[in-house]
């Protein structure tokens, strides 16, 4: 792979439209409101984007309905070309993509740089699943009817993504509307627009048809999510973010039966048993834990190890989290970027006082570094307190929480008594155990000996309160498709 070349924030920043992207065409908000799209790792206000009204969400909602019936009609290798040259398009823009992600999002450009690659290959999975949509034909019980079934898309979408992987969210999502044949409103998250804005600019370039993709920025959500939710026309929701947004519109799809997938919240146990390779166990907590500043829904978030071996995986985890250097983002050297924003960092302040209160011991970090920006060390506390708020809550930052077990059926119960359910974390050199313990845990994934699940080829998604549906692996696309069964007599 060649040596990254990134551009400045500045040359970035000056290439991504501002304005809203509806039916084919850049505009401005109904009023020509705008926000701002502040650096984390300075406080300092980057540009202004547009602020959409409702009324914009509407024009956008109708420039999909209107391209909704040409765009189903398109034949799948069409569609499975324009996302493959996406896809090319991504990969060539890398450098410049992962300067953006981290102007406006925080993470280390490496990392940025590797979301890129990743949102890319949503695209790639895609393209090659659009050419795949299978109907078919049999012969009913009876003997006297014929059973013909087809998929067809189930129409207008409206995909909302969150801030802490703004490329890859969107390409996620995206990538199977696109491939299903579904047109799309896409409302993504009002601390990142820019890389949505961007990838706006890349699908139109790939020779994506007007109104198939429209992109809404806004700082009022609930004003314009709410009607077009309400108003019978979209007929699906895609939802990635917290588990309390995703019950109000959960709520909202309910009078009009709008169809919804959502990758809700996570509260990963990662569990050590006294058998565990540790210097796998300590790399994959590294991953799991580290990944885009712990602010990750797959984020290890609760520690979970064997009296025997948890002083030591302890000590081995705090000198690896302490050796990792914060800073901006763009700076050349730096592991952990900023948080996103100042209320993101009070939360981590505050679970980790509250844990300390408990009894808790800090081994590295702890503290807040004075400065701009919204840094916060990568922290690792023993002895905490399973009455500790950490404990019941999605951290959403680079703190490691370890307790102590000795027994399966205890650790698996205490993993098991959350709400919810995404993933869990095992490290056991036992095959017996691996697999009896990936069973009973009360998830959607499970990393067996490794810190990281997230793949485009396999269903991500999660069970209990965190979420309803998968996206990527050969099931994605199912999302956005309908049956339609027709009766043939004979």
């Amino acid at each position: 792979m060649p040596t990254p070349s990134y551009p400045s924030a500045a040359e970035v920043l000056a290439a991504v439209p501002k304005q809203l992207y509806i039916a084919g065409s850049w505009s401005d908000a109904a009023g020509g409101q705008t926000m701002p799209v502040d650096d984390p790792a300075t406080g300092e206000v980057l540009c202004e984007v547009a602020d959409a009204a409702p009324a914009d969400g509407q024009r956008a909602l109708a420039a999909a309905e209107d391209a909704q019936e040409k765009w189903a009609a398109t034949a799948p290798r069409a569609r499975s070309e324009i996302l493959r040259r996406a896809y090319e398009l991504i990969m060539e823009r890398a450098d410049a993509l992962a300067a953006l992600m981290t102007a406006e999002m925080g993470k280390p450009l490496a990392e940025a740089r590797g979301e890129a690659a990743y949102a890319a290959e949503f695209f790639r999975w895609f393209s090659e699943e659009a050419v795949r949509i299978e109907g078919g034909f049999s012969t009913l019980p009876d003997g006297r009817n014929r059973m013909l079934l087809m998929r067809r898309p189930v129409g207008p979408c409206l995909l909302v993504t969150p801030w802490n992987f703004p490329l890859a969210m969107g390409t996620r999502k995206i990538g199977p509307a696109i491939a299903a044949g579904c047109t799309m409103v896409l409302k993504p998250a009002p601390q990142t627009p820019l890389s949505s804005l961007a990838l706006a600019g890349i699908l139109a370039e790939a020779g994506l048809p007007a109104g198939v993709l429209n992109v809404v920025t806004t700082s009022r959500a609930g004003e314009v999510v709410e009607p077009l939710l309400t108003g019978g026309h979209i007929r699906k929701l895609s939802f990635t973010g917290s588990t309390q947004v995703g019950r109000t519109l959960l709520a909202q799809c309910a009078p009009a039966v709008v169809r919804t997938s959502m990758e809700l919240g996570g509260n990963a146990p990662f569990i050590v048993f006294e058998d565990a390779d540790l210097d796998a166990a300590v790399e994959g907590a590294m991953t799991a834990k580290m990944r885009n500043m712990g602010e990750a829904c797959t984020a290890a978030n609760r520690f979970f190890v064997h009296s025997s071996v948890a002083a030591e995986f302890a000590d081995r985890l705090a000198r690896r989290m302490g050796a990792l250097e914060v800073g901006p983002g763009s700076r050349p050297g730096v592991d952990v970027g900023p948080l996103i924003d100042q209320a993101g960092r009070t939360k981590v302040e505050e679970l980790v006082a509250d844990a300390v209160s408990r009894g808790a011991e800090v081994l590295v970090g702890g503290s807040t570094p004075e400065g701009p920006g919204c840094f916060y060390p990568p922290t690792v506390l023993t002895g905490v307190s399973p009455a500790s708020r950490l404990m019941g809550t999605e951290i959403f930052g680079p703190v490691a929480a370890v307790l102590t077990f000795d027994d399966e059926d205890e650790v698996v119960a205490t993993a098991n008594s959350t709400e919810w359910g995404l993933v869990g974390y095992v490290f056991t050199q036992d095959l017996s155990r691996s697999l009896r313990v990936s069973e009973r845990l009360e998830v959607g994934m499970v990393g067996l000996n490794t810190g990281l699940v997230s793949n485009p080829a396999a269903p991500f998604g999660g069970v209990k309160q965190s979420g309803l549906g998968r996206e990527g692996g050969r099931v994605g696309i199912d999302e956005f498709l309908e049956y339609k069964y027709v009766a043939v007599p004979v």
